[in-house]
């Protein structure tokens, strides 16, 4: 391993606002977010799509995962997450609640092992302020390792799944 720590913001590039998360495909998860402003000319969105990276270590002194040897090896489909999943808007105090839903990893199959072919779902949480101008969009993302359940998924090769795409 090497010794550097290589977090997801750092992988992937970009905002500063990305967490992570480890779970299950079958379950669901809600935030509380709050602007501290009036959010009533905020627009949302909700996308995700699940990328697949070769290997994944962790380091041994707290247990977060280190991407400094992973390669995004593929991908699967684009989810629509929609605006169902934006609900209890309290537009003057300035919070919503926004819903993870279960089933973003789209794939058939899961392998029970948290190193190699690692299924990652980019959960992104976009707002629009129409009231600037020009409007402005910020995001927060979400990197969702997804975890083996019994029952979730079957067990098999995610490089074999039928709607995973192979980066060449």
């Amino acid at each position: 391993m090497s010794g550097r720590l290589l977090s997801f913001e750092n992988y992937i590039g970009g905002a500063d606002n990305v967490q992570i998360l480890e779970k299950f495909p079958s379950e669901q998860k809600t935030f509380t977010y709050s602007y501290g402003v009036d959010i009533s000319n905020y627009n949302f969105e909700l996308d995700a799509q699940t990328i697949v990276v070769d290997t994944l270590t962790y380091n041994t002194n707290d247990g977060q995962p280190n991407f400094t040897t992973s390669n995004v090896i593929g991908f699967f489909a684009n989810v629509d997450v929609g605006a169902a999943n934006v609900s209890n808007r309290n537009n003057v105090a300035g919070t919503v609640n926004i819903t993870m839903p279960s089933n973003l990893y789209n794939g058939n199959v899961l392998m029970p092992d948290a190193r190699t072919n690692v299924p990652i779902t980019v959960f992104s949480v976009s707002w629009t302020d129409t009231n600037t101008t020009p409007s402005t969009t910020e995001s927060h993302r979400w990197a969702v390792l997804e975890r083996y359940k019994p029952g979730d998924k079957a067990i098999g090769n995610i490089l074999a799944d039928t709607s995973f795409v192979s980066l060449t």
